[in-house]
């Protein structure tokens, strides 16, 4: 059972991953990759470090998150075309 639990989360971080590099809206990135560290915060949870889970979804999640946001907040939210 707790194969098919891992193997959802590595689709859901992979797929994450890959939405949070091919959208345009660099708001929806952030968030892309919020969710992407909360998967693996969870990952790491169920591969026995609850250390390394703690932390990464404090820094990865919560603090990394936060910068993103404000930083694309002082920026224009769109990538331009290129």
């Amino acid at each position: 059972m707790i194969g098919v639990v891992e193997f959802f989360l590595l689709a859901g971080i992979v797929v994450s991953a890959f939405l949070a590099l091919v959208d345009r809206d660099l708001l929806s990135g952030v968030i892309y990759l919020a969710v992407m560290s909360m998967l693996l915060s969870v990952e790491f949870y169920l591969l026995q470090a609850p250390d390394v889970a703690i932390a990464e979804a404090a820094i990865g999640a919560g603090l990394s998150t936060a910068i993103f946001v404000m930083t694309v907040k002082k920026t224009e939210r769109w990538e331009n075309e290129a």
